[in-house]
């Protein structure tokens, strides 16, 4: 089907990138022990969960296999996470840093990427974020990054009005929507505005439920239900990212539709996904540490943003959930899921 931004990711890509992502976590100590000693050794930050986020590491492999690095043949990789807590990044940068580590590869949000470029001014980093880079202080620049600093931006924080407009649509006649937004997100303050704007602007009622953790994630869910709200906008964020299947669930639990950034939302039982292609981006990401391994300047290479948005929709969860779809909508989606 043609969707809003493209032709998505065929379903059997799809599950090529999963069992690829199934086997990388075993992949790993494996590489790091039959590594060659004089290969360059990569620094990989990332804010969330190593499982959750094997998919994405798996993508951003295949940009540095395209540059011509591999892990455990060529290429040593140095994984730091912070499973959701992004206090803990900057002493794991600073680790990375100690190593010492030939290039950073910060993934999940802005928070790695600006806990590396603190910790040094020497080592180049590749950042990838949904954030915008420029607000979030990791480049001045898009077109010329400045310094050791450059990546791909996914643009996906600045899509929650979007994704609240799909919200409308399919429910028109709402006249409450929630709205969940972590705290601590760097961008949380932002998304909170653009969703107040396009809900001033769509003219329904806003319930704004910040969660951090598990229990407050439960919290906001029973408050949504209790608040009367139609539905629910899971905004951009790792933590959000990693919890999906949780958040899906509690969405079915309570019967409200649901909308959030990444596509494998959508694929584990919620309702809607709308947002860049995740794998793609890491690949670049990938793609561009391999550049720079080979000899180019951060200040070379201009950050990335996708040109293409994906719109997903479960109907199997819309028919759980009693909700009637049009076919209009259905033949807007890059991917139906029956």
């Amino acid at each position: 089907m043609k969707g809003l931004g493209g032709e998505g990711m065929k379903r059997r890509e799809f599950a090529g990138l999963l069992a690829g992502a199934a086997a990388s976590s075993l992949a790993w100590p494996m590489a790091a022990r039959a590594q060659p000693s004089d290969s360059p050794v990569l620094g990989y930050l990332g804010s969330g969960l190593a499982d959750d986020q094997a998919s994405l590491v798996d993508a951003t492999r295949q940009g540095l296999k395209e540059a011509g690095y591999v892990e455990g043949r060529n290429l040593a990789i140095e994984y730091r996470w912070a499973d959701g807590h992004y206090d803990r990044l900057p002493a794991l940068a600073a680790e990375l840093v100690r190593k010492p580590v030939a290039l950073i590869i910060a993934a999940g949000g802005s928070d790695p990427g600006r806990a590396a470029k603190a910790a040094t001014s020497s080592i180049p980093i590749v950042f990838i974020s949904a954030a915008d880079p420029i607000k979030a202080g990791l480049v001045s620049s898009l077109n010329r990054p400045e310094a050791n600093v450059t990546g791909i931006s996914m643009i996906g924080s600045a899509l929650e009005a979007k994704r609240l407009e799909l919200l409308h649509e399919l429910l028109p006649q709402a006249k409450t929507l929630g709205v969940l937004i972590n705290p601590q997100y760097p961008a949380a303050k932002a998304q909170k505005q653009e969703v107040e704007d396009a809900s001033t602007r769509l003219g329904v009622k806003m319930v704004v439920m910040n969660a951090a953790t598990d229990a407050e994630i439960d919290a906001a869910f029973a408050s949504l239900a209790q608040q009367q709200a139609a539905a629910v906008l899971i905004c951009n964020d790792p933590f959000y990212g990693s919890m999906r299947e949780k958040l899906a669930g509690l969405a079915i639990r309570y019967k409200l539709p649901a909308v959030s950034f990444r596509r494998e939302f959508a694929q584990t039982g919620g309702l809607l996904s709308y947002g860049p292609d995740f794998g793609d981006g890491y690949r670049q990401t990938g793609l561009y540490a391999g550049k720079i391994l080979s000899g180019a300047r951060p200040t070379d290479l201009p950050v990335m943003q996708p040109t293409k948005f994906e719109l997903v929709v479960n109907l199997k969860t819309a028919k759980a959930i009693g909700l009637a779809i049009s076919e209009s909508f259905l033949l807007r989606a890059d991917e139906v899921i029956e």
